[in-house]
């Protein structure tokens, strides 16, 4: 997905040239330690002892009107704080979490007409002029979300002949019909007899039993496809039809044939080896032995419900949690078993509930009436390191009670037993953070890192208690480190492309390689822990350098996309000691003054996923990507550029009176082009982040005080 830089490519300057470049215009941030830490306890979160506690910090000077709306965000961000000490916003993915939501309640028998009503409007509200359904905001039509919310919305009692439904059918025929959808959604479709068995991928439950060592075992797989898998290797096994209460015959191109004739690839390709390994599987089905089947799937319940959290969830997120509960119940769990009732109610806390007004079953407006929206995932962790990272930075004192709210919050989410990452790492101590409210097996090192960093910002009352949790989240975060030298999100050295070739993946990102993004956060972290000039580090800034693109910016995983890289690469840099003179950051710079926008924001649209010489840094101006790409200017010292005067104006010109943003466009991604998401704090914590940095410089740049 990345490209390597061309001739005069990033590895131009000696990555351990750390020649400090001035630090950035603007007041030394009082009661802030920015440098590295020297010793226990003094970290990011010293207070100024010439200062009382809880007074507000100075102020530099700056524009009048930056300072009002970098107040008026703190006061916003501070409001939606939860007693408890945590932050979350919701997590906006598409319509398919809501139909498949109502397909699993049909499924168990346990769907009832208040939730099928009010996820109904949801999926409604969501449907265009041409009867389809995108997966971002003002993205493409997309077939299977449109064939999922189609089915959800028969289920919710919308007749084929209204409007809204016709139009939807049509255009799914239009464009080739269920044949056509992704095996995930033909596979929602076999599980009521609209889509037969015979013409889905084989995925045999004995895949259990492979060791580490051997290809296609289970734990190739990254975290979030591995948890799916493994329940639907039950599911496959099994084969389940509980006939659906109407045909879909207006959904085929031709409902007298409708599967088409196969045609597999030629056999010298991957594809074609895999079409015909898939036949092989279909061929092994009718003569699997049966007591190695019934141990394959007893082994997989084991493995499921050792996964569950102590809330019922699987893995924090929705997806393996919906598959588990089906492969369970075919195995004979009835809905009162506690493990059943568990996932159910964990289910339950996904939904977001809110009234409004929505279209009726006849696509006509309605009058306010309750919404349901699923989240795929929920984000606590994420986005109160990422709310403390913003109030630190915008001059909230460190000793501030929200901030040592939010620390005694986090320390009490750290993760201290070991997970299925030590598969790869074995005899590595446990230490980090997920990123949901529960998922002890699954920490994630994006997160573990941004964590790392708000906690060195507070001036925490223990402060013994906070360095340990650090020192363990430092050794666990280096020791998953790749071969490669960078850093992915929950796995290392999870880099196989066998996973991505089945016939059964066909929907999204299923390894977890090293990203940029995640590299650089945690280079920032090692950097704001005085490991600057650790070779763990130096080789993670080595690999960086070397994947930057020909045209200066950096490939963004878990975010939209080169502007959020490129906003995540150049911080971790300019931390880590690199000049902003250095080649790479040159480049940078001048890739985002290219693609500002004439209204002085930036903007990047999920399609640079797939297209990225027409959309790469381009899209419609969105809050949280001009943050970004201020956030990387002014680390590359840039503060004082045309281009960071107008991104800040662009903030100052559309914030709302109430403090925060808007931002209905999709800014961060789950799977690349496949699942894009809309976490709706970052409208307001980078914007935030970007207006303090101006206001009062980079929390963490080489010699600041």
């Amino acid at each position: 997905m990345t490209a390597t830089t061309d001739g005069t490519g990033s590895r131009d300057a000696d990555p351990d040239d750390t020649t400090t470049a001035p630090p950035p215009a603007g007041a030394a941030r009082t009661g802030l330690c920015a440098g590295p830490r020297t010793g226990s306890g003094d970290g990011a979160g010293r207070t100024d002892p010439a200062r009382p506690a809880g007074a507000p910090i100075p102020h530099p000077a700056g524009p009048p009107d930056v300072h009002e709306a970098a107040a008026r965000a703190v006061r916003h961000l501070l409001d939606l704080q939860d007693p408890a000490g945590w932050w979350k916003g919701d997590l906006e993915t598409n319509v398919t979490m809501d139909a498949e939501d109502l397909l699993l309640r049909q499924f168990l028998g346990i769907r009832d007409e208040a939730t099928t009503a009010a996820a109904a409007r949801h999926i409604r509200a969501g449907q265009r002029a041409d009867g389809t359904w995108a997966t971002f905001h003002d993205g493409p039509p997309d077939l299977s979300a449109t064939v999922e919310a189609y089915v959800a919305l028969r289920l919710a009692g919308d007749v084929p002949d209204a409007p809204h439904m016709a139009r939807a059918s049509a255009w799914i025929r239009a464009h080739g019909g269920l044949a056509a959808a992704r095996v995930f959604t033909r596979i929602w479709l076999a599980l009521f007899g609209w889509w037969s068995w015979d013409h889905l991928p084989e995925l045999p439950p004995e895949l259990v039993f492979l060791p580490p060592w051997v290809p296609l075992n289970i734990y190739d797989f990254g975290c979030w496809a591995r948890q799916t898998i493994v329940p639907l290797t039950v599911v496959s096994a099994l084969r389940p039809v509980r006939p659906g209460p109407f045909a879909l015959d207006e959904l085929h191109t031709d409902a007298r044939r409708p599967v088409p004739p196969r045609t597999y690839a030629p056999l010298g390709t991957w594809d074609g080896l895999f079409q015909r390994m898939d036949r092989a599987l279909h061929l092994y089905r009718r003569y699997a032995p049966r007591p190695l089947r019934r141990a394959a799937m007893d082994t997989a319940a084991r493995w499921i419900i050792e996964r569950q959290e102590n809330d019922g969830c699987w893995g924090g997120i929705q997806p393996p949690a919906v598959y588990s509960l089906i492969a369970l119940h075919l195995l004979g769990y009835d809905l009162g078993h506690p493990v059943m009732r568990a996932g159910l109610e964990s289910l339950d806390r996904f939904a977001v509930w809110r009234e409004d007004t929505a279209p009726g079953p006849d696509g006509l407006p309605a009058g306010p009436a309750p919404v349901r929206m699923v989240e795929a995932c929920q984000s606590p962790v994420w986005d109160t390191c990422l709310a403390a990272i913003a109030l630190a930075d915008a001059g909230l004192p460190p000793d501030h009670p929200a901030l040592v709210k939010a620390a005694d919050w986090m320390l009490g989410e750290e993760i201290t037993r070991t997970g299925d990452w030590a598969v790869r790492r074995p005899g590595l101590a446990p230490g980090g953070w997920a990123f949901e409210f529960h998922n002890d097996n699954y920490p994630d090192i994006d997160d573990t890192a941004e964590v790392v960093l708000a906690l060195r910002r507070i001036a925490h009352p223990d402060p013994d208690r906070l360095d340990a949790a650090v020192d363990r989240a430092v050794t666990w975060t280096l020791g998953m480190q790749s071969g490669d030298g960078a850093w992915a999100a929950f796995d290392a050295d999870n880099t196989s492309t066998l996973p991505n070739r089945l016939p059964f993946c066909d929907f999204g990102e299923v390894v977890d390689p090293p990203s940029a993004d995640v590299t650089a956060h945690v280079v920032e972290m090692l950097a704001a822990e005085g490991r600057a000039h650790d070779p763990r580090t130096r080789r993670g800034i080595t690999w960086l350098l070397d994947r930057q693109e020909p045209d200066g910016s950096w490939f963004g995983r878990w975010g939209t996309n080169y502007v959020y890289g490129t906003g995540s690469v150049l911080p971790a840099l300019a931390a880590a000691g690199i000049p902003a003179s250095h080649p790479a950051v040159r480049r940078a710079v001048a890739w985002l003054e290219s693609v500002q926008n004439d209204d002085g924001g930036w903007g990047e649209d999920q399609r640079s996923y797939q297209d990225p010489g027409t959309w790469a840094g381009r899209g419609a101006s969105t809050p949280s990507q001009t943050a970004w790409a201020l956030m990387a200017l002014l680390a590359a010292g840039e503060r004082g550029s045309r281009a960071v005067e107008r991104g800040i104006a662009h903030l100052v010109r559309t914030q709302l009176p109430d403090g925060t943003w808007d931002e209905p466009h999709f800014t961060g991604t789950g799977f690349p082009w496949d699942f894009s998401i809309n976490y709706h704090l970052y409208r307001h914590v980078f914007p935030l982040t970007a207006l303090g940095r101006y206001l009062y410089g980079e929390p963490f740049a080489p010699g600041k005080p």
